[in-house]
């Protein structure tokens, strides 16, 4: 391990895209500290403690790096180009020419790279006025109870924050693309990467603080050092998890040449989606509580608006149940969304190729989408366990609430169960499926780079593999 990191350092290419990466992530990090002109810095703190307490909030806050709690020029984080990029995804599907473009190879990826551009603007303009609104609404002439948060309120701060927050997702866009064409590995994904990584250390001193003044114990710790382990181990596992269907290729005759007679495979990934079923349910969830949640009545905490918004609430059980429907439906969506069975047996009939024993064509979709509805129900229970971890930490189930046998179930389900470990290290969820994924792709290009210059890779009787394996 130590003499591969060497020789990253002792290739000159491989060199300068390494720290071209680290070079522009520090770039990105320093908007961190820089705020959005015109928000008094007082009464921010006040502002983040009612924040926090929103789902959606938190979301958008952990792909932002953190930039969005402290309302920097960074504050819409790659958010933006993330939802461009599935909107543009979903449309492929119902517009002609958009499914031409995915398509057209090479070309057709500019052209769509180049309107993802567009709507990444587009949306950063509609985001950072709906933040600038929200913003001056808070505190604004003493509502709330809190202090004042724009010193300034009115069009002039809009049209600032719009300017200011809309060329900060641009930047970070850009700083994206450089990343990825002249650095290592994916440009977005590390952005998001850095912003999440940054935390751990802070998140690992609070753990050790907990542990010095007896808030955990050595077998709490045990147990979380194994839980890391084991969970770390199972990502790795599952994502690089793929059913492989033989594919045989017919011999075909072109002129005096002789092609196909080979054998392949096709690797179905049992994580198709990645981590964006997780993704769409937590904002499909956050997002009716956040607008409620602007409610007269939600906000005394009175009528029926609040009662569901109460039972909505992250780690109440109508939450917890419709968050694991939500991931386990959306897996099924965005996997049909981005793989179609149709396709790929017609390209299989296009080149002579068939699967063993399954007539070409209809046979062959309808044989594809079968193993691929079955191993998608796997990735998707994968997903919702490692989505849910989180909670049973730090806070435990409640069972309480559950009509008719909540008070029974509380009374006799452990502790540990119904009350957590009381572990605030927040480790699991969505930023753990992110950065185990984006290291191993990382990693992965890396040692391609090293073994296409005759250089071990990180392990020398085996090769690292990727999410695409």
């Amino acid at each position: 391990m130590v003499e591969s990191l060497k020789n990253i350092f002792a290739v000159p290419d491989l060199r300068k895209r390494v720290l071209f990466t680290f070079g522009l992530l520090a770039v990105y990090r320093l908007g961190h500290v820089i705020p959005l002109p015109g928000i008094d810095p007082q009464a921010l703190q006040q502002f983040m403690e009612q924040a926090a307490k929103n789902s959606m909030f938190g979301l958008y806050d952990m792909f932002s790096g953190g930039n969005l709690s402290r309302i920097t020029i960074f504050a819409l984080g790659i958010m933006p180009y993330i939802s461009a990029s599935i909107i543009l995804q979903l449309l492929a599907v119902v517009w002609p020419y958009l499914e031409r473009l995915s398509k057209e190879g090479e070309l057709g990826r500019r052209k769509i790279t180049q309107y993802t551009r567009y709507g990444t603007i587009l949306l950063s303009v509609v985001q950072a006025l709906g933040i600038a609104i929200w913003l001056e609404s808070f505190g604004a002439g003493g509502a709330q109870g809190g202090l004042p948060l724009v010193y300034h309120p009115g069009w002039g701060f809009r049209l600032l924050a719009v300017l200011t927050l809309t060329t900060g997702s641009a930047f970070i866009m850009w700083l994206g693309e450089q990343i990825t064409e002249r650095g290592v590995g994916n440009g977005m994904s590390l952005i998001i990467y850095a912003g999440i990584v940054v935390n751990f250390p802070g998140a690992v001193m609070t753990t050790v603080g907990q542990m010095s003044t007896g808030q955990l114990g050595l077998f709490s710790i045990a147990v979380l050092m194994v839980a890391m382990v084991v969970i770390v181990g199972a990502i790795i596992f599952i994502e690089r998890g793929h059913r492989r269907v033989t594919v045989q290729y017919a011999k075909r005759v072109v002129g005096r040449r002789m092609y196909g007679g080979s054998s392949t495979h096709i690797p179905l990934k049992v994580n198709t989606g990645g981590v964006i079923p997780v993704i769409f349910a937590s904002s499909i969830i956050a997002f009716p509580v956040t607008i409620a949640s602007m409610l007269p009545s939600a906000r005394a905490g009175t009528g029926p608006v609040a009662a569901v918004i109460e039972q909505l609430k992250y780690g109440m059980p109508l939450y917890n149940l419709m968050y694991v429907a939500g991931i386990i439906f959306f897996a099924y969506f965005y996997t049909a969304i981005i793989f179609n069975p149709d396709d790929v047996a017609e390209n299989m009939r296009k080149y002579g190729g068939f699967i063993p024993g399954i007539r070409p064509g209809k046979r062959t979709a309808e044989y594809i989408d079968t193993i691929l509805t079955r191993i998608t129900l796997a990735g998707a229970i994968y997903l919702a366990l490692v989505a849910i971890l989180p909670e049973f930490l730090m806070s435990g189930f409640k069972v309480a609430p559950i009509p008719f046998i909540g008070e029974t179930l509380d009374t006799y389900l452990p502790k540990f169960v119904t009350e957590g470990m009381g572990i605030q290290f927040y480790f699991g969820g969505t930023s753990l499926l992110i950065v185990v994924g984006v290291a191993m792709d990382t990693v992965q290009q890396v040692e391609s780079q090293l073994i296409m210059r005759h250089y071990d890779g990180f392990m020398k009787k085996t090769r690292i593999r990727g999410r695409r394996g």
